[in-house]
């Protein structure tokens, strides 16, 4: 990049979309760009804070609403003007909104790149197959109003556009820039370990951690789970037979990782999928649920089990475990293709995207 650009990025620290932003502003740093975080929803952790530092951000805990935690629109309007308050002061080049209904009502007077990390409309058409409740129509229309008056809409796979386009009447379907996670350990030449590890929301219907339990009940081997398994509304799960870990930090996760298990997906919608992507890099074969995403980001690199088929993943992970040349096979597949799936790669394309918009706007004025 031939000069530097100034970013304000929304996040919060209780979920994926953390360390997407702090993967992203770590690798933005080279290309010129530099970012500061507005974090929304409960405030950073200590640790959280020095993360932060250490990728190059400033950090700003605003303490504004998430709007999935809110019951009216009226405070995710106020939060967006909020936040455009932040980026004039800030004087930033550009804003990306990694929750784009924060752009419903508000007019930022720099490019906007809304990032769909998810949506409730999405996430209930997955999870229930059924017509929006009324309750939460307020959600998926300011997530309307913000796709239209943002300058770029992006999603982290292709699968995703696909639904946010077709859920909200998109004419142009967003750009697909995927996720980028580096490893969080050195590859290891050791033969996967004979046990099983899972990662992520529990708590999150569309996780089917009951369909994990029951796999659990079934197979040969433990089968480790991190993660929490309540959700910040009150949603709950009980598993009885998963060994639960609880939310694991990096180095934690990174030593779970190590021993190359099974890492076992059933969720039956994702975005993306990050946790998958770091079981991926550290080598261990996949096992995960038969869905568009998982196939466009991992086909040929995993084995896929039809969505809610306890039966179908006790039999792929028991084959594995009986052929332990197949399951390295897989782990060092698994391995080569997140090589695919870097924060620089992530960045290159977001940078340059940035850098289209600040100049297209510039031109325009």
């Amino acid at each position: 990049m031939s000069r530097r650009l100034s970013l304000l990025m929304t996040t919060d620290a209780i979920g994926g979309v953390w360390q997407y932003s702090l993967d992203l502003a770590a690798a933005l740093v080279p290309l010129g760009v530099t970012t500061t975080l507005v974090t929304l929803g409960p405030l950073a952790t200590p640790a959280q804070r020095d993360e932060a530092g250490v990728a190059g951000a400033t950090l700003i805990e605003s303490g504004l609403p998430i709007d999935w935690l809110c019951d009216g629109p009226e405070p995710i309007y106020a939060a967006g003007e909020a936040i455009a308050t932040i980026a004039a002061r800030r004087q930033v080049d550009l804003v990306q909104l990694n929750m784009p209904t924060l752009g419903a009502r508000t007019r930022f007077a720099v490019p906007v790149v809304a990032v769909m990390h998810g949506c409730i409309a999405t996430w209930w058409d997955a999870a229930h197959g059924t017509t929006l409740p009324i309750e939460f129509r307020w959600q998926r229309a300011a997530t309307h109003q913000a796709l239209m008056a943002a300058d770029a809409v992006v999603t982290p796979s292709a699968t995703h556009a696909g639904e946010v386009a077709r859920h909200y009447g998109l004419v142009q379907a967003p750009l697909v820039i995927h996720n980028g996670r580096s490893p969080l350990l050195a590859a290891s030449d050791a033969r996967p370990a004979r046990s099983l590890f899972t990662a992520g929301r529990l708590w999150d219907r569309v996780k089917d951690t009951s369909v994990l339990d029951r796999v659990a009940a079934r197979v040969s081997v433990p089968f480790r789970a991190a993660g929490t398994t309540r959700g910040p509304h009150g949603e709950t799960v009980t598993p009885d037979h998963l060994t639960l870990l609880g939310q694991l930090g990096t180095e934690a996760l990174a030593a779970e990782l190590a021993a190359r298990p099974i890492f076992v997906s059933a969720a039956r919608f994702e975005p993306f999928g990050l946790a998958v992507l770091e079981a991926a890099a550290a080598g261990c074969p996949l096992v995960l649920s038969d869905i568009p995403t998982f196939h466009e980001l991992w086909d040929g690199a995993a084995t896929f089990v039809p969505v809610g088929d306890a039966d179908g993943y006790v039999a792929a992970i028991e084959a594995l475990l009986g052929d332990p040349a197949r399951a390295t096979m897989l782990g060092d597949a698994a391995r080569d293709r997140a090589a695919r799936y870097t924060p620089a790669a992530t960045a290159a394309q977001m940078a340059a995207l940035y850098a289209q918009l600040v100049d297209a706007r510039r031109v325009a004025a």
